[in-house]
């Protein structure tokens, strides 16, 4: 095996472990998946959990996607909310089972490969692999263009909604966003995990602050639970119900960054044990604050919701504080939302910059050998990786300037593709590969295979609504939803590169350890339990 002189190696000696990156116990346990040691392993269980909830930056999602939900009235937000949420709880147990049983950066197109039929499993590891990669690149730019939305909206309060910013303005801010987080997520490597820490505190003072300020500000003019829990509206020209489905869309984004934790494996302590708690601790406070966030203000809005969506502050979040606190307290929360919103931008950058590493290292990218490099001098990072991620989110930004459904499809373009990468993997292990399955310290036993499947519809379901246009059917240029041109093009693009060129040299995960310098925590773990794996047959049962 020949290695890049620029690449780190948990073995700095033969047989011995370098217990500055890692401890024998997960250096091993990323050995039975047939992988060395290459990330410094800084992350805390609840840093893990940290990098989640901060990319789920529950009250700057639930206001960037309030055109998702409030056509369906009140009721209809506050309900779809709950149940959506109830839905992703349970996909996230599904991955949950099989991130403690084998975490690794690269889990979902990984897992794929490993259970899927030998036929498949080249092209769906491959499909899975760019769905994700790609889908996290979406979702840091919808979060990114959601930022400079947020952010120009506190200029437009400030002006009375004398002042509006054009396409180009849009885009400007959105860049140097991006691009700030590219730096910040280069160079502040050693702190990143406590940063996470910081991030969830500031979310949860944007909450408290929210659920507080609103209340009070509105006094007697706080609508009724008959309002909150009971109306419905239909502002679109879809059937009730189906707008009702579609403002599941919110909260299907919003909790949609939980394999956030699976990419950070490798940089996870007791990642065994992280990660799946990681998982389901951040979907779960999601699901019980955002539902407290939506009743409060479905309490406090304006009941004429047209008002609320036609805001002339371009975001309904910022119609919904001036309303209720005036001008001052409309710009002090705002500003708050879009600090927070700027915090969830970073994390998702390090979460989708180990994910493309991770399939880089698998030689499956562009260029792998270029961005698989780990730079130590930074602090054991994918610097390169980290950029690969910024350059071409800062090219799919420009649809921005095409026009306004077509930024709109950058919300969508990160529920589908993830929600394929999620699904396969958890299909692959139903269908193929339910024997092979040993599970991990976090297990949910013998309701692990109904859950998989109730996972599997819903993921399912969540593709198709995603591919709706959201004002109703017959729609215009302006009006469609492009989400279904651009996955197809992701999803279409990936196997034909892989009928044309890939399947010719991608056989799936590839191994990165050196034989001879192997521990012998790492040789009783391959030879114990782990998976065949090309290059260490000799080791695996």
């Amino acid at each position: 095996m020949v290695r890049n002189v620029e690449e780190s190696n948990v073995q700095d000696s033969k047989g011995a472990v370098d217990t500055s990156l890692a401890s024998e116990e997960d250096a091993a346990a990323l050995a039975k998946l047939g992988y060395a040691q290459e990330l410094k392993r800084n992350f805390t269980m609840l840093e893990v959990f940290g990098i989640a909830f901060s990319i789920m930056g529950l009250l700057p999602s639930i206001a960037s996607t309030l055109a998702f939900s409030l056509p369906s009235g009140p009721a209809g937000m506050v309900w779809s909310w709950f149940l959506a949420s109830g839905f992703i709880f349970i996909v996230g147990l599904a991955i949950a089972d099989l991130g403690s049983a084998m975490p690794t950066s690269g889990g979902l197109y990984w897992w794929t490969h490993y259970f899927a039929s030998p036929k498949s499993r080249n092209a769906l590891s491959f499909l899975v692999g760019y769905s994700n990669t790609l889908g996290l690149v979406g979702g840091l730019v919808s979060i990114d263009y959601g930022f400079s939305l947020m952010l120009l909206s506190v200029v437009v309060i400030a002006n009375d909604g004398n002042w509006a910013p054009s396409d180009g303005i849009v885009y400007a801010v959105f860049l140097a966003c991006i691009l700030c987080h590219g730096v910040l997520a280069s160079s502040m490597s050693k702190i990143m995990g406590k940063l996470q820490t910081t991030f969830v505190v500031m979310n949860f003072v944007l909450i408290l602050a929210t659920i507080i300020a609103l209340p009070i500000g509105r006094g007697s003019q706080r609508n009724d639970a008959h309002f909150i829990f009971v109306e419905l509206s239909n502002l679109t020209t879809w059937p009730q119900g189906w707008t009702f489905m579609l403002a599941w869309l919110s909260p299907i984004w919003t909790i949609g960054a939980f394999d956030s934790c699976v990419h950070m494996s490798e940089e996870a302590a007791n990642a065994v044990i992280a990660v799946p708690y990681g998982i389901v601790f951040s979907i779960g406070s999601c699901w019980l604050f955002g539902f407290i966030c939506v009743i409060v203000i479905a309490a406090c809005m304006d009941t004429n919701i047209t008002n609320v969506l036609g805001s002339s502050f371009g975001q309904p979040m910022a119609q919904i504080y001036y309303d209720a606190i005036g001008k001052r307290g409309a710009i002090a929360l705002m500003s708050l939302l879009f600090v927070v919103q700027f915090m969830m931008g970073l994390s998702i950058t390090v979460a989708a910059s180990r994910q493309t590493w991770a399939f880089s290292r698998d030689g499956a990218l562009p260029f792998s050998s270029f961005f698989r490099v780990i730079n130590k001098k930074l602090g054991h990072i994918p610097f390169r990786a980290i950029w690969g991620c910024v350059g071409l989110g800062a090219v799919l930004g420009l649809l921005s300037l095409i026009a306004p459904a077509a930024a709109q499809a950058l919300f969508s373009l990160a529920v589908a593709g993830n929600n394929v990468a999620w699904g396969t993997p958890i299909l692959c292990r139903l269908v193929w590969g339910q024997h092979k399955f040993k599970p991990g310290p976090f297990y949910t036993g013998r309701f692990s295979v109904p859950l998989g499947w109730t996972a599997i519809a819903f993921l399912s379901f969540g593709i198709v609504l995603s591919m709706f246009p959201v004002g109703g059917p017959n729609p215009t240029a302006a009006t469609m939803n492009y989400t279904v041109v651009i996955n197809s093009c992701v999803w279409g693009g990936a196997l034909l590169y892989y009928a044309l060129s890939a399947r010719k040299w991608f056989t799936g995960p590839k191994t990165t350890l050196a034989l001879d310098d192997l521990s012998e925590t790492e040789e009783r773990e391959i030879a114990g339990s782990g998976p065949v794996i090309k290059g260490l047959e000799d080791h695996a049962v």
